[in-house]
């Protein structure tokens, strides 16, 4: 028996950077993100061999190591998944070794802007939990799965990644020093599909180290710098003006405020955009969309448009020819799911 799970990428619609310590701690963070038909994968074979053995099929790097009870792995490839296993050791008083076989992939690749590696963390974190009947909730994993990264690891980044991973579905995030508080929306289902006809992503074809930018960010919140914070407050309001346009069935609202919230996104750190980012944001404003902006922290990876009518497909053949890669948006609206099979 062997156990699989599977987590959601996601879509951040407005607020993106505000769930990033310090400012979400002082003022107080709002997102708004949707997850999408991209998953992350794991599939966890328990052994009976004293071994642990690593397979990442999606950047094609694999391991096998003989020590099992904690890790001290200096490998990069592996460095979440051992922040993983000795959390989970430490968290739940696991004094006995755990062997094991883990599988992994995810449908896009790191530095994608689509929180792939929280992703992944929360999928890895779920089937540990189906494995060995840890008691976590949904709440749980997402924390258990930040706290890895975030305090564990000491990656930079914000929270809204494993929070929407583990939910699912639209939601609209509230972030506070002490709690985080997650809002499923029930938009219509017209909405949904209408949305989903209106927004494309463009992959630029090269990923960014989101790392820098999200430190250059906080940078700027420690020094109180007046237009890093200002932006910040600008894309939180902006969070709760797109979860009213789209529980109201506002569409054509949303590429307005994409557009608001790609100008306030600009503001908080010089690395969020570059001359290749700007040309092809200008170029997707003179072909008919309406607005869009970059997916995560910024600096390349995927952006989003949204485009009405029948401005669409000839914006997608104008963006081709940049050599990136269009594809279409479709929701997903489950969170982090893990089931038990014997099929190998």
């Amino acid at each position: 028996m062997l156990i699989r799970s599977k987590a959601p990428l996601r879509l951040g619609l407005a607020g993106g950077g505000t769930d990033v310590s310090p400012y979400s701690d002082t003022y107080g963070g709002a997102i708004l993100n949707a997850t999408i038909n991209k998953f992350a994968y794991a599939t966890l074979v328990p052994l009976t061999t004293p071994k642990v053995i690593f397979k990442c099929f999606d950047i094609d790097k694999s391991a096998v190591f003989e020590e099992v009870n904690y890790f001290a792995i200096e490998n990069e490839d592996f460095r979440l998944i051992k922040g993983i296993h000795n959390r989970i050791k430490s968290e739940f008083n696991i004094d006995t070794p755990l062997y094991y076989q883990l599988e992994t992939f995810v449908d896009a690749p790191p530095g994608s802007g689509l929180g792939s590696s929280s992703t992944l963390v929360v999928a890895i974190v779920a089937a540990f939990a189906e494995w060995l009947g840890l008691p976590l909730g949904e709440y749980d994993i997402a924390h258990l799965a930040y706290s890895i990264e975030r305090e564990d690891l000491g990656l930079s980044g914000g929270k809204q990644d494993q929070y929407a991973a583990t939910f699912g579905g639209f939601n609209f995030m509230e972030f506070h020093a002490d709690r985080v508080v997650v809002n499923p929306l029930r938009i219509k289902e017209e909405y949904i599909h209408e949305l989903e006809f209106s927004l494309i992503q463009y992959y630029t074809g090269t990923s960014r180290l989101s790392s820098k930018i999200i430190d250059a960010q906080v940078k700027n919140v420690h020094n109180k710098s007046v237009k890093s914070i200002e932006a910040m407050h600008s894309l939180k309001a902006l969070a709760f003006n797109m979860k009213e346009a789209l529980l109201r069935g506002k569409l054509d609202e949303i590429g307005e405020l994409l557009h608001e919230s790609w100008i306030s996104k600009k503001n908080m750190a010089d690395e969020i955009s570059n001359p290749v980012v700007d040309e092809i944001y200008e170029t997707a404003i003179k072909n008919g969309a309406i607005g869009g902006k970059i997916s995560g922290a910024g600096g390349g990876g995927y952006m989003m448009f949204y485009v009405r009518n029948s401005a669409l497909y000839p914006l997608i053949n104008k963006l081709n020819q940049f050599g990136g890669q269009v594809e279409r948006v479709n929701f997903y609206n489950q969170g982090a799911i893990t089931w038990k099979t014997k099929y190998i």
